[in-house]
């Protein structure tokens, strides 16, 4: 994987995280592999407590999930389904159990999450989130790193920010 993908992907989980009302620490396209899986980039982020019901976390930890792939998607014009590519399996491994308990039944799980991942595509495809997301990649290319405060100063030139 280039690092220019990997920085789409990562970006792709960052800016949903984001919108969602998560808390993205940092985004990397360096991480360090000694504690797990070989991995080609990271993000950093938390979910504030007590905010979210259940039902309502689980959503955005779909949303978040699914984002990387839909980023990947979109730059490179492949329109693969993320259940079938092995670099995303980790990916729809979370979006899975975590649409478990909103859709039990396997057949309607996945075309529950095929209309998420649609969705993704079609709002990240709107100019402002793409040139969010394009701003982000060159920062993330440039310092390999990005903390907390780089991210969200990136994001709001573009988006409206929760709560913010």
């Amino acid at each position: 994987m280039t690092e220019e993908l990997t920085a789409y992907h990562e970006v792709g989980h960052v800016l949903m995280a984001v919108y969602v009302g998560a808390r993205v620490y940092s985004v990397t396209i360096d991480p360090d592999w000694d504690d797990g899986p070989e991995r080609y980039g990271d993000a950093e982020i938390a979910w504030p407590q007590g905010v979210f019901d259940d039902k309502t976390l689980c959503e955005k930890a779909i949303l978040v999930a699914l984002a990387g792939p839909v980023a990947e998607m979109i730059h490179t014009g492949d329109p693969f389904h993320p259940a079938l590519v092995a670099e995303w399996s980790g990916d729809w491994q979370q979006a899975w159990e975590a649409a478990s308990a909103l859709v039990p039944q396997r057949q309607a799980r996945m075309q529950y999450l095929e209309q998420k991942t649609l969705s993704l595509y079609q709002l990240y495809r709107q100019d402002n989130y793409w040139a969010a997301i394009g701003e982000l990649v060159d920062q993330l290319l440039a310092h390999e790193t990005l903390e907390e405060e780089m991210i969200y100063d990136t994001i709001s030139s573009w988006i409206s920010i929760n709560g913010q």
